[in-house]
Order: structure tokens, then C-alpha cells, then sequence
């Protein structure tokens, strides 16, 4: 074996190691096997997920339509594009990865939420994050950044708090989820500039 590979190995062992214990202590520190008033409350908040994903660009696409506003139906398109997006990279890293829940390895970690896919990456993160910024990078107010981001981020934590994913699950969906609806918005941009610069005005002689 190379030397070089075997140093790098010798490396990456007892680090990938020492990350899954940060990883599962942190979890503890949040998850609770006890009972307590707030687990209905994170429930909400993680059901309410898919209410809030799917919602927002009808609400918005309705919006637009009733107003006639062009950008406010392309915002909408755009957001529902990003969620799709994100949802196929999500699914597929989930299966490939094939990582499974904490309660199911760690007997102390209580599991107060239904889970039923594999664990890597947060699928509630990712969608509620891709949700948040395509809201965010179409209406850059700090109105409507601070509430997005402050539920994506309550949707997160909710995750571990009712002990159906890790940290690094959370974290992972929360960077899939912003950079695919980052991504999303960039290539609309992209395809806008595109279209108007084939779009020219005529400059034939008046007949």
C-alpha cells in the first residue's frame, strides 16, 4: 500500500470516528427519552413542513395570478422548481447513502416522531431550507429573510429534538436544500438573460 494513502487512512479513521461521537452526544444533549410539553410543539413544527413547502408558491402563484404579476408567478415556478430539485438530490443521497436513524442504533435515544426512510440527509431540512432561501433570493427583505430562515431553522431542530435524525443530518439537508434552490435561481436568471438578449427591437424603415 502507499504510504501516502496509509497515513491518510490512519487519518481518516479516528476522525470519522471522533465526528460520530460529537454527532451522537450533541443529539442527546437535545433529545430527551422523558416526555416533555414540547415534543407536540416540534411535532407541529415538523408536520407543518409539508404544508409550508407545498403552500407557499400556490399562495404565491394565486397571489400572482389574482394581481397579474408576471414575477410574482415566475417566483413561484422558480420556488416550486427548487423544491423538486431538492427533493430528487435529497431522495437520492438518502438511498445511496442508506444511513440509519439514530433510535435504531442508540436504544437512549427516544424516537417521538414517525421516520420511516434512511436518515442522510434531513428531508424536512432540506425541503424547509430550499423553501426559505427561494423566498429569501426572490424578496430580499430582512421581513421576509429572518421568519424564513427562523422556521427552516425550528424545522431542523425539531428533527433531533423528537430523536428521528443527527446533527450532521440536519446540517446536510440545511446545505442541500439552500444550495438547490440557490442553484435553481441562478439557471432562471440565466435563461431570463438569455431570452432577452434573442428578444431585439426591430429597427426596419416605418413602411
Amino acid at each position: 500500500m502507499n504510504r501516502g494513502l496509509l497515513i491518510f487512512l490512519l487519518f481518516l479513521i479516528p476522525t470519522a470516528v471522533l465526528s460520530q461521537n460529537i454527532d451522537v452526544r450533541l443529539l442527546k444533549s437535545i433529545n430527551s427519552e422523558e416526555t416533555l410539553p414540547s415534543d407536540k410543539y416540534f411535532r407541529f413544527i415538523t408536520n407543518s413542513d409539508a404544508y409550508a413547502v407545498i403552500g407557499t408558491p400556490i399562495v404565491l402563484a394565486g397571489a400572482g395570478l389574482i394581481r397579474d404579476d408576471e414575477k410574482m408567478l415566475r417566483n413561484a415556478f422558480v420556488m416550486a422548481a427548487a423544491s423538486i430539485v431538492n427533493a430528487g438530490v435529497t431522495t437520492a443521497l438518502k438511498y445511496s447513502i442508506n444511513r440509519k436513524r439514530p433510535f435504531e442504533i442508540y436504544p437512549d435515544i427516544a424516537k417521538k416522531a414517525k421516520a420511516g426512510s434512511p436518515s442522510f440527509p434531513s428531508g424536512h431540512t432540506s425541503s424547509a431550507f430550499a423553501t426559505a432561501t427561494s423566498l429569501s433570493l426572490s424578496y430580499p427583505e430582512w421581513y421576509v429573510i429572518v421568519p424564513s430562515f427562523a422556521y427552516a431553522g425550528t424545522v431542523a431542530y425539531s428533527r433531533m429534538h423528537l430523536g428521528v435524525h443527527y446533527p450532521s443530518d440536519v446540517a446536510a439537508g440545511a446545505i442541500i436544500g439552500a444550495g438547490c434552490a440557490y442553484l435553481t435561481y441562478k439557471v432562471n436568471k440565466a435563461l431570463q438573460n438569455k431570452n432577452k438578449h434573442k428578444i431585439k427591437p426591430c429597427n426596419c424603415p416605418n413602411l
